[in-house]
């Protein structure tokens, strides 16, 4: 019985031991963007993209709506095989429409994460380096974070990156 009482003590106290030692880190990655010269032309960038898709939808949906139109003008006039691969067509061309949407809101989120990559590999090297557990965004909507018990690395991460 006293060994499982000190088998239970000891792996108590090793586990707060354990505890103890953990590093965790955060960083505020909005100051460091802000800090890049690239940051204005990657913004620039995204915000050309940005444009041109919707500009590239909103053709598409004049298009649809042109169509809609002329379509429930003549439809009474029409035999009803013409009828249904009309209807089929603007079907055909809604369906394109979502689908370039959603290919264009992929498109923006890989080319934001490809902007954001070399920041991501220095808060991971930082945190290899430094020896830390985890480290979080402060602006990432975390309710709190102890700044004595967690290490702000966003100098560190700007380092790596070679900003001010």
């Amino acid at each position: 019985m006293k060994k499982i009482i000190i088998c239970a003590i000891c792996a108590i106290c090793g586990f707060t031991t354990a505890n103890a030692q953990a590093k965790f880190g955060h960083v505020n990655t909005q100051e460091i963007i802000q800090a890049m010269p690239e940051y204005t032309k990657a913004k620039s960038e995204i915000d050309a993209l940005t444009a041109q898709y919707d500009a590239d939808l909103k053709s598409m949906q004049d298009e649809l709506q042109k169509k809609a139109e002329a379509f429930d003008k003549e439809q009474a006039t029409l035999p009803e095989n013409i009828k249904q691969r009309r209807n089929q067509e603007l079907q055909d061309m809604y369906q394109k429409i979502q689908q370039s949407y959603q290919d264009n809101q992929m498109a923006l989120q890989k080319a934001s994460q490809d902007k954001m990559q070399a920041i991501t590999d220095a808060i991971k090297s930082v945190g290899q380096t430094g020896g830390y557990v985890y480290i979080m965004e402060i602006n990432g909507g975390v309710p709190y974070i102890s700044t004595t018990l967690s290490t702000d690395v966003t100098a560190q991460v700007k380092t790596k990156l070679g900003l001010k």
